[in-house]
């Protein structure tokens, strides 16, 4: 048999809720989809299923703004209780602008708005997902979800880049699949030793 790679899109995913059992609700889709899990696959998982069923949904009614996050709320032209979120996921602002807010998310990563959306989040414009506590925590969660088979796991999310127009994915989360292949010492096709070369896999 000849070595290759398949590629599935997974539908049928119902509206995950807080709670929900996310793995029980893959091993259903993949069957209903005619899949057999093997424990060679891996499973590219949205960030905003893995936020809805830990419980990251919240509503901008319950948080109250300080001070900063109103002040900063005026520079942004943003509401100052999703300013407030913002800044608790945050470990760094790095743009403040008109309707612009880069930061330093807490587990590293520059983005608008701490990742924080409302897109595809049942609730209306008062509700807001947040990212997963520890991405790599909840990929390995997962993973071990999915036991016998264990396949390999990366929790995605869309980014978009500076001075690019649309959006990529990023891999926020891997588990069972090495996330950077390091060829630091290694020598390119004309023997020169590589410095920094290290291929973000996942």
């Amino acid at each position: 048999m000849q070595p290759g790679v398949s590629f599935f899109a997974l539908r049928g995913m119902p509206e995950v809720t807080a709670g929900d059992d996310l793995a029980a609700m893959i091993r259903v889709a993949l069957a209903q989809a005619g899949i057999s899990l093997r424990e060679s696959d891996l499973l590219v998982v949205a960030q905003k299923i893995v936020s809805k069923s830990e419980g990251r949904r919240l509503r901008l009614a319950d948080v109250e703004p300080s001070s900063e996050a109103r002040k900063l709320a005026e520079t942004v032209r943003k509401d100052p209780r999703f300013v407030e979120l913002v800044l608790r996921e945050s470990s760094e602002i790095v743009r403040a602008v008109p309707d612009i807010l880069i930061t330093r998310h807490r587990c590293g990563w520059v983005m608008a708005n701490a990742g924080i959306d409302r897109s595809n989040v049942p609730g209306g414009d008062d509700t807001v997902l947040l990212l997963p506590l520890d991405c790599d925590a909840s990929a390995r969660g997962l993973r071990e979800a999915l036991a016998p088979e264990r396949p390999a796991i990366i929790i995605s999310d869309s980014f978009g880049r500076p001075w690019r127009e649309g959006t990529v994915n990023v891999a926020l989360g891997v588990a069972g699949y090495p996330a950077l292949r390091d060829l630091r010492g290694g020598h390119d096709r004309e023997g020169r030793v590589l410095q920094t070369t290290q291929i973000a896999q996942a």
